[in-house]
């Protein structure tokens, strides 16, 4: 307190000092004695920065060891400063929870750093110009930084000017000599995502974009992942979703983009099957999990009722992963969008066909039970349909330090991961090895260097022991769990049913196209209409719905290509046949009915077909022609709806309208019309009969007249 409070004196004492900071960041040094908080120490620091570079070793054992910490003060105020001394700030009071831990590094107040100034560790920098950038070294050991056991102490350095902070960087240093009994070793499993978003709609060779491509190669996040995998340990744990890897398969023949004018050809992307080989190859030895196929967003279709294409994309995803990666891929581990479900989705999981028997979580959807201030295990058992369901949950903060949000470096990250599980190691009250997953959001865009860093120091930590997803079971002392917490604003983050309902009608309508053909293998288009399910539409359903309408385009012209020739037929006589034929243009043979109705039932009669009814077997491009039994009570044109059946009964296609002409008579017309033909043949037969008699008598009459000359 008495520094800090040195600091506020000397803050008023020397204002005319420091005029060159003032100009160029008004207000700056007042700011810091009154207010450390504001918006103008915020512009300062940003002007004038300390950074540590690095720091050896990263954990010290022994009181002696000597720390080594290098970094830079850099001028970027647009004025010339000096002078300025840069310090090492400590303390010797241990952290004691992970939330004080949380709240030193967020903290930005330049009056709470660690109260200690080191006299010995500080460098003065007489004068820096403008964009001029000094190199600093300090040392200093556990005993000079007053450290006395094992644990996580603060550490901080600043560049300050005449005794009053400027700027300054926090982390984190880790303490840990030989204690006994020794920390625990807690296990570590490490899940990261290898997911995307759908890139193509129902065509194998039709992209709605070209990300892909970009995402392959130099800085792409494509290019990252594989640098990792490359790299990674492997206990590390990969889910990686298996159209993907569908999309980078067709990448590698020739393929079209969606453009606005049309489609735009593109060649084949050698790159995408480099990257391919490589992810098998890095993989090769490490366990990974196909997820479902498209990342479905599982939640929300069990809350509007489209309960088959989990268990389908399931099945899919692992078909998909072990064709393109040459390996067996686990479905039994399921990663929800978000990391979060309820227990509607979590039954359906449990009951699809490839039988989830493990989920990973978020640690808000599955929260503590009464609340606890340690970290809590990460294996939990939850109640399915189907009988006990492990949920591993995902710690917040170490996830976090894989994906930072706020600007860090790859140092700061390593010693803030270094301290929270040496922290989560000191906690009061552990008896036995704990189990800790990591799990980065899923869709992530990763540093390698930062992720590969990570890793390695996981490895080497002695209070860690890295393990894969799956060896990690419930201990007999887990911490009680609230059960699933689904909250509204996740309600409202899934898929809505606005946006489901045309996927529904498209998915009802390919299913069709599969059933006529008599097999009860899924349809064409089934990976097509998962994609449509994919969670990445969540903030982005302007997309998924122009996939949507692509994919039903599709499926209509699929079904159209067995159609009711409509040519107008005729009805001879007040009963008989008329024949409705049926082109098959697909090159498979398909099994249908035809129903037909009569929509005027006082003109035209359909005889029912006697039992029972055979389906009409049509082949390859071939066509078929069912007789279907009429009769007509009166003469004209009468119309018929025809609709074509599935096996199921099911309606295939739209129903056409056929106009019947009918050519029917009845009673007392058939006798009039009877009795004139009658006499119309009397009548024709009698003149022949009249014209021969006449003919022989005219021959007899010319032979007579021979003989008298």
């Amino acid at each position: 307190m008495r520094v800090i409070r040195k600091a506020a004196l000397l803050a008023v004492m020397s204002a005319a000092s420091l005029a060159p900071l003032v100009a160029a960041a008004p207000n700056s040094a007042a700011m810091v004695a009154a207010a450390p908080d504001s918006a103008a120490t915020a512009a300062a620091r940003e002007t004038l920065s300390v950074s540590i570079t690095s720091i050896t070793p990263q954990v010290a054992t022994s009181p002696t060891d000597e720390i080594k910490f290098t970094g830079t003060v850099r001028n970027d105020t647009g004025t010339a400063l000096g002078p300025l001394r840069v310090r090492l700030r400590y303390t010797g009071e241990r952290f004691f929870d992970r939330a004080s831990m949380a709240a030193y590094q967020s903290d930005q107040n330049i009056a709470t750093l660690p109260a200690n100034v080191s006299r010995t560790s500080a460098m003065d920098v007489p004068a820096l110009a403008v964009g001029g950038q000094a190199t600093w070294t300090f040392t200093a050991t556990p005993v000079q930084l007053g450290y006395q056991a094992f644990g996580v102490y603060r550490v901080a350095v600043d560049v300050s000017q005449n005794e009053v902070p400027i700027s300054a960087q926090r982390t984190f240093l880790t303490y840990a000599p030989p204690t006994t009994p020794k920390p625990p070793r807690n296990k570590l499993a490490v899940a990261l995502p290898v997911i995307d978003q759908p890139h193509r709609g129902s065509d194998e060779t039709l992209f709605v974009d070209d990300k892909l491509s970009q995402s392959l190669s130099g800085k792409g996040r494509l290019a990252d992942l594989a640098r990792i995998a490359q790299e990674a340990p492997k206990s590390v744990t990969w889910f990686v979703e298996p159209s993907l890897l569908d999309d980078l398969k067709a990448m590698t023949k020739g393929y079209h983009v969606k453009t606005k004018d049309g489609t735009e050809g593109k060649p084949a992307n050698d790159t995408a099957g480099t990257w391919l080989t490589t992810m098998s190859t890095a993989l090769a030895a490490s366990p990974v999990i196909a997820t479902p196929y498209a990342d479905p967003d599982v939640t929300a279709l069990a809350h509007q009722g489209l309960d088959a294409q989990p268990g389908r994309a399931i099945e899919l995803g692992g078909q998909t992963a072990r064709a393109l990666l040459n390996r067996n891929t686990q479905t039994s581990i399921n990663w929800p969008p978000a990391g979060v479900l309820d227990a509607d989705a979590l039954d359906l999981l449990s009951v699809s066909p490839g039988k989830v028997t493990t989920v990973l979580l978020n640690s808000t959807n599955l929260p503590p039970q009464p609340p606890v201030t340690h970290t809590p295990d990460a294996a939990a058992m939850l109640d399915t349909v189907a009988g006990p369901v492990k949920a591993l949950v995902a710690d917040a903060e170490l996830s976090r330090l894989f994906e930072p949000t706020a600007p860090t470096t790859v140092l700061l990250s390593t010693q803030r991961f270094i301290a929270e599980t040496a922290m989560i190691a000191a906690e009061a009250g552990q008896v036995e090895p704990r189990s800790l997953v990591v799990a980065p959001s899923r869709r992530w865009d990763p540093n390698p260097t930062l992720v590969t860093s990570l890793l390695k120091t996981a490895r080497k930590l002695p209070w860690l022991s890295m393990t894969t997803l799956d060896s990690i079971k419930p201990s007999k002392t887990a911490t009680p769990r609230a059960g699933l917490t689904y909250t509204e604003q996740d309600r409202k983050e899934e898929l809505s049913a606005k946006y489901l309902a045309p996927v529904r009608e498209v998915a009802s309508q390919a299913q069709l196209t599969a059933s006529i053909t008599g097999a009860k293998a899924p349809s064409a288009f089934d990976a097509a209409v998962l994609r449509l399910t994919s969670s990445a539409w969540r903030n982005n359903t302007r997309a998924g719905r122009v996939v949507t309408k692509l994919v039903g385009t599709a499926v209509d012209d699929q079904i159209d290509k067995i159609q009711i020739t409509d040519a107008p037929r005729t009805l001879a006589g007040s009963n008989g046949v008329v024949p409705i034929s049926v082109k098959n243009s697909l090159d498979k043979p398909v099994t249908l009915y035809i129903d037909v109705k009569s929509n005027d039932r006082a003109r035209l009669q359909i005889l029912s077909p006697p039992a029972p009814i055979e389906p009409l077997v049509i082949g390859g491009n071939q066509s078929g022609t069912l007789q279907v039994s009429m009769n007509a009570t009166t003469s004209g044109d009468a119309t018929v709806t025809v609709q074509l059946r599935t096996v199921d009964n099911l309606p295939y296609g739209k129903p056409q309208r056929l106009t019947i002409r009918t050519t029917g008579y009845t009673g007392i017309a058939l006798v009039i019309v009877g009795a004139a033909l009658t006499v119309m043949l009397a009548a024709v037969v009698t003149r022949i009969l009249r014209r021969r008699s006449e003919r022989r008598l005219a021959r007899a009459g010319k032979s007579r007249e021979n003989e008298t000359v």
